[in-house]
């Protein structure tokens, strides 16, 4: 697949950084925090797009789909670090979100430049995890037009599962391959070519949308605080603790001892507390109430 790379906005020249080469570091730094800001004003312009793949895609992972974020370079190693951060976060199985990144893991450490000119290497990462037609994939290019994540999207489609893709140029091969296109067109970047920069940012922060507000609908959230976190080291054990304690007005031997009782469960503690039931049952509203804690409440307020 030929590229070329004079019709990419992400391979222009930056006509404010021409001379960067020349500046004082602090100079530097001024071009490149202007360059910066125009990056949430461009997802701002996309920002219902962005809402109907967030829908699109917490339907598919409340009938127990999956997201799964496909990419090569920076933008595979974004959707990497967004999906492993997930587990720790909300306490969602690992299986639940994943990143595929062209060249496998080895890629995130060292690039493996050439994998993501294989058409059809992502539907084989594809099948070896077992995506079908109940998940959600989302492509991740700066470009728009890397030839291993239109494989993977053009496989997805076929298969019937829903497609996003996150591109940083207009009319690209991606978007016209997926569901749902996600245009984030922040311009020429400070350094041409460099994509880590303007474009990266564009994406991470958009991924964090994607995965926070999924996490937010599918439950994971009470009020503003990350209630299904794993208490899996002293800083996030201590968290937890401070969720109860927000959440409830408990002190803190009352969170501790409910947190004992509950092995950590941060959800079901607080719910014992708040809607003054036994661990027994605040498991069952729970579970009636689709992991919302709010519904629960609520749901103890009608009775």
């Amino acid at each position: 697949m030929n590229i070329n790379l004079d019709e990419l906005m992400t391979e222009q020249r930056n006509t404010h950084s021409m001379t960067i080469d020349e500046m004082s570091t602090l100079e530097m730094l001024k071009i490149m925090n202007e360059e910066d800001k125009t990056v949430p004003i461009a997802i701002e312009k996309e920002l219902q797009v962005i809402t109907h793949a967030i829908d699109a895609i917490y339907k598919k992972v409340k009938k127990g789909g999956r997201l799964i974020y496909c990419g090569a370079g920076t933008s595979g190693r974004l959707g990497v670090l967004d999906a492993v951060e997930c587990r720790p976060t909300y306490g969602v199985d690992e299986e639940i979100v994943q990143g595929l990144i062209a060249g496998g893991t080895g890629a995130m450490f060292k690039a493996k430049e050439g994998a993501e000119d294989d058409l059809s290497l992502c539907e084989e990462d594809l099948k070896r995890i077992g995506f079908s037609s109940k998940d959600a994939l989302v492509g991740l290019a700066a470009s728009g037009r890397t030839p291993y994540v239109i494989g993977g999207l053009e496989y997805a489609k076929k298969i019937g599962a829903l497609t996003v893709a996150v591109v940083c140029n207009k009319g690209s091969k991606m978007s016209e391959v997926a569901d749902l296109a996600i245009e984030l067109i922040v311009g020429p970047e400070v350094v041409t070519g460099s994509t880590r920069m303007k474009a990266g940012t564009a994406q991470k922060l958009v991924l964090n949308m994607i995965s926070t507000c999924v996490m937010i609908k599918i439950g994971k959230v009470y009020s503003n605080l990350m209630v299904d976190v794993r208490a899996s080291n002293k800083k996030l054990i201590e968290r937890a603790k401070r969720i109860v304690i927000e959440s409830t007005g408990c002190n803190i031997k009352q969170a501790e001892d409910f947190l004992e009782v509950t092995q950590y469960d941060v959800k079901i503690a607080i719910l014992m507390i708040k809607a003054n039931v036994s661990q027994d049952k605040a498991s069952s509203l729970l579970e009636e109430c689709d992991g919302h804690i709010s519904r629960a409440i609520a749901e103890v307020k009608r009775a």
